[in-house]
Formats: C-alpha cells, structure tokens, sequence
C-alpha cells in the first residue's frame, strides 16, 4: 500500500489543510493499491502565494541560471526514470516498454525546452522600437492522468524557461507517478516557490487556480468540456489560457497507400496509450472499393496485439486506467452495436483470463457512418471505426466534419498528394506515412481542441508578454 500524505509548498513537503482520502487502484487488478491526501482551497491559496513571492525574483534570473535549473531538472529526473516507469506500470497500466521509454523521454524534455530557450530571442528591435518578451508571471498548471509526469515536465520546463513561477494541480488519479516526478524536482533545487504542486480535485484546486486573481495564467491538458469551463472562470481575471483539449482524430488512408503497413499502423495510432490519448487516430477513413481488405487487415492487426498485465514486456496494451472509465469505453461499444456498426473484432466485456482488471478487448467496427456517436465522440479507448469514401473530396469532408482538431493522418505513396491533402486537414498536426515525434514543433488543436499552441518556440511564447519600448530604446539592446 502506498500512502502520499502531503503536498509541495515553498520547497518544501508539507501535510495538506484539506483531510479527504482519494483511493489509488491498481487497474491491472483492481484492488486497492493506496490513497492519497487531498489539499482543498487553503492549500491552493498557500500554494498561489508562495509562487507569487517568488515570482519577482526568479523572473529576472538569466538564461544561464534558468537553463542551469533546467539541466538539473533533467538529471534528478532522469535519475528517477525507473521508479517512474514503475508507478506508471502499476497506477496507470502503461505497457512495460512504452513506460520505460516514456519515463525516459520526460527527463529529455527538459533539455528540449533549454534549446528552446537558449536559441529564443528575449529582446528584438521591431521597427524603431525595442520589444522585450517577460513572464507571464503566476501559471496554474492542470494535468490529466492519461499521461501525467510527462504533461507536468512540459508545462513546468516551458515555465521555468520563461521565468514564471508555478502551482501544479496534477490528476489525483497518478498520484504515485506525481510524487516520484516531485521528489525528482525537489532534489533539483529549484529557489523556493518556483514549483509548487497540490494534490487536489478540479473542482477545488482547479476551480481556485482558475478564479484566484494572482494567477496570470493557466495551461490545462483534459476534456474539451473541462477547458471550455476553465475558461469561464478565468475571464473574470482576464488569464491568458493555453487549452489542450479533445480529439476525434481522421486517419485518411488514400488508395494509393500501402495498406500492409498504414492498416497495423492506424490500428496503432488508435490503441495507443491503451487508447487512452487525445491523439489517437480512431476515425479510419479507406477507400469502398478497399473496405474488405482493409477490414481483414484492421482485424489481424487487433488480434496480433498482446492485451495483459504490463509488467509483461511483450505486452502492448494494458487496462483502463478505472472501473468508472471502463465502464464509459464498453458503454460506447454498446452503442455502436445498437447503431447499427459491423463489429469487426473485440466487442463488450472482457478479454479470456482478465477479468480482475480493467481490461478491454482491442475493439474495430466497420460501417461507421458520420452520424453515428462512435464516429462523434471521444470514446478514450481501444475503440476503432473504420468510415469509408468514394473519393478525395469526400474523404476530406468527412475528415474535417467534426468540432474537433487536434491531430489528423494521412497515408499515401505520393508524398506530393499526401501534403496536398494534409493541407485541407483541419487538425493542429497532421502525421504523413505514420506516426512521427518532434516536441520543438507546435502542438495544439484548432476548433473546440483547444487555444494556443505548447511544445518548441510557440509554447515558450505562450508564457511571456511582449512589451514595445518606443523612442531611443532600440539603440540600448
């Protein structure tokens, strides 16, 4: 049993106001692996105010000394990578390998973001005038569980990058996850205040962080229906917001694609993360006249996939990470029997031998049409619908047809008309021939996916305010 009873103010570990006791289930069995002790709303106003005094001064540090704490930051948590991937193996259900892999590349973000920073001009001469980008100042950071230490390291570095200061309220759901990533950030000895972090409910901590007026901003990764109302109680203040939000996302398979490799690697795109991700690819639009290839395909590559306990390295898609989420992913494979989809593969209930957890069977319908809810909805597992098309324009159609747009992909042997098409695809980022990384690139969603962009020089812009000095002030750079 693991037991986290206190939160990060100041620099340092101290035992929450708040007295409630969240229960830590282990999705792989679903038992009882712990409990974490909630802050409430004095937490989060000590919190707000410990990153408040720091503020003044850790906003004029220099790049030197910020890129010093960042080089720190990414050796305490790199240090920590194999207790991380561990409690992101049992509290989540991450597979063993992408968990190892992942809990390696959160501590290279740090120094992602320190490139960043170091080739960003702080100070540009624009016209005649002198323009300086500063802090923000105070950033109310609000992560999901579906991949939690790595979302807090991005925001926390890009932060840190800018010379703000930060209250994280991360998922209480990934509380062991949260409490390796905060000892690995203490140990980097940061100035007190800089980084404080309350364990705490959206609806107490994250309501606090959204109203309180000495937050200037906050960065929130979730549901679109979470951000939407974030940014209600923010206006009031007049925060600067940065919404990562939901996805439908279309994988667009064009006739001239190799479909033995774009089918396995859409049915990837789509289970990805136990399909627990906000990019994940589950709109598979093919070719009619493919359709029956594509479904024996779609069909082999579902059933090649090993669904188990992830310790097991051969392992690669584990549980949902709760019962409550569980049960949301088989309601939405109900409802697309109901509606009338052809259920490839998978279906309701559990696969043979895992009944303990929460575990679904890797799941392809065919049929899908655009009014269908699986063709609508963020279903948030291994749920893919496969929609078909008679030609290019109607694939696109049917691409763009949604409130989303975070992500989209496209697959094709004509690289010249796979761009063509990417370029009509209303999506933040769009993948050609797979499933590609670059964490300097902007990442964000147009539509109801989100506002503003994170990752690279955008993100960074997202956290400073420019000021234009006119007059003589070019002259003094």
């Amino acid at each position: 049993m693991h037991t986290i009873d206190h939160i990060y103010i100041n620099g340092q570990f101290v035992t929450p106001h708040g007295t409630e006791l969240f229960d830590l289930v282990n999705p792989t069995t679903g038992q009882l692996d712990g409990q974490v002790r909630l802050g409430d709303v004095e937490d989060t106003r000590r919190a707000i105010a410990a990153a408040r005094a720091a503020f003044p001064a850790f906003s004029r540090t220099t790049k030197a000394q910020r890129g010093a704490m960042l080089q720190r930051l990414h050796d305490a948590v790199l240090a920590r990578a194999d207790d991380a991937a561990d409690a992101l193996i049992e509290e989540y259900g991450g597979p063993r390998n992408s968990s190892v892999g992942r809990s390696r590349y959160t501590a290279n973000m740090f120094l992602d973001v320190k490139k960043v920073m170091d080739d960003h001009a702080f100070v540009k001469t624009v016209n005649k005038s002198k323009v300086v980008l500063e802090p923000v100042g105070v950033v109310g950071i609000i992560t999901p569980w579906n991949s939690s230490a790595w979302f807090i390291a991005n925001k926390v570095a890009t932060a840190i990058a800018a010379g703000c200061t930060v209250v994280v309220k991360p998922s209480e759901l990934s509380a062991r996850q949260n409490q390796v990533l905060l000892e690995a950030i203490h140990a980097a000895e940061l100035p007190p205040g800089v980084v404080n972090v309350v364990n705490g409910r959206g609806d107490v901590v994250g309501a606090e962080l959204s109203v309180h007026p000495d937050i200037n901003k906050i960065s929130f990764t979730g549901s679109t229906p979470v951000g939407k109302q974030i940014a209600r109680l923010g206006v009031d203040t007049m925060k600067r917001v940065t919404l990562e939000l939901g996805g439908k996302s279309a994988n667009v398979i064009l006739d001239d694609a190799d479909f033995a490799k774009a089918i396995p690697n859409a049915v990837a795109a789509c289970y990805m993360n136990n399909g627990q991700a906000c990019i994940a690819g589950s709109r598979l639009l093919v070719p009619a006249h493919r359709l029956e290839e594509v479904k024996l395909l779609a069909k082999m590559a579902a059933e090649a996939i090993v669904v188990g306990d992830p310790h097991d390295a051969a392992v690669a898609l584990g549980p949902i990470v709760t019962q409550k989420q569980f049960e949301r992913v088989q309601h939405y494979i109900a409802v697309g029997i109901e509606e009338g989809a052809e259920l490839v593969t998978g279906g309701l209930g559990k696969p043979t031998g895992l009944e303990a957890g929460y575990f679904v069977k890797p799941t392809v319908f065919a049929g899908v049409t655009p009014s269908m809810t699986i063709a609508k909805d963020e279903i948030f597992g291994p749920v893919l619908s496969i929609m078909s098309y008679e030609t290019e324009e109607e694939a696109i159609a049917i691409a763009n047809d949604t409130p989303y747009g975070l992500q989209a992909y496209v697959s094709s042997t004509d690289l010249a008309r796979a761009n063509r098409v990417a370029d009509r695809l209303v999506a933040g980022r769009v993948h050609i021939n797979g499933i590609h990384d670059d964490l300097i690139a902007p990442f964000g969603g147009f539509k109801q996916s989100g506002i503003g962009r994170e990752f690279g020089p955008y993100g960074l812009e997202a956290y400073l305010e420019p000021k234009a000095i006119l007059g003589e002030a070019a002259q003094y750079r």
